[in-house]
């Protein structure tokens, strides 16, 4: 309940955000609008939101875990630098994610821990993205395709894969891998479990 006279905070809004397109099937569409920030106003029961080609450079993890409802986000084409364990803390429902053509420089340990529901991760294109850690998808079980083409990974522990039993795609092309046992490990495991390169 609002107070007489106060405004509702922003985050709670049943309204749509500014240069934004809302529909009745939740979909929030944000892509091209030239956005530097999040949006604001986002209606609470928002299930898809695509903040495509813009510039946004943050994402503030007290306004994206309002929304508990959301299971499809696309960040792609920004200028996201770093995605910290609480930018995802609540959204447990979220199944598709991309952060691809960004400027990540590193996946930190439990990056994606909240994200129970996760199925496909896409993560190519950050020319910066130099390190993942061992721990980075530890707690995503449910994750099925995971795409890290294209940036500039030398060496991805093999234990970062081997914690994700459901995964089916990997993509892994275009990066400058460095050749030791480390790669060499990760080669054997790919062959063995047969996977579908993207």
């Amino acid at each position: 309940m609002v107070a007489a006279g106060a405004a509702p905070s922003p985050a709670l809004s049943a309204g749509c955000p500014e240069r934004c397109v809302c529909d009745e099937q939740l979909v929030v569409q944000c892509a091209g609008q030239r956005l530097s920030v999040f949006p604001v106003d986002l209606p609470l029961a928002t299930r898809q939101l695509i903040l495509s080609d813009n510039r946004i450079g943050e994402l503030p993890p007290l306004q994206l875990n309002y929304l508990s409802d959301l299971v499809y986000l696309d960040c792609s084409n920004n200028t996201l630098t770093e995605i910290s364990e609480s930018t995802f803390g609540n959204l447990r429902k979220l199944a598709y994610l991309d952060l691809s053509f960004n400027a990540l420089a590193r996946i930190e340990d439990r990056t994606f821990g909240a994200l129970a529901s996760l199925v496909m991760l896409r993560l190519t294109d950050n020319p910066g993205l130099s390190e993942m850690h061992a721990d980075a998808f530890v707690e995503n079980g449910a994750l099925q395709v995971l795409d890290v083409s294209r940036n500039n990974l030398t060496t991805l522990n093999v234990s970062t894969l081997v914690a994700l039993p459901a995964l089916r795609a990997l993509g892994l092309s275009g990066n400058p891998w460095r050749c030791d046992c480390d790669t060499e490990d990760l080669c054997l495991w790919v062959h063995i479990e047969g996977f579908k390169f993207q």
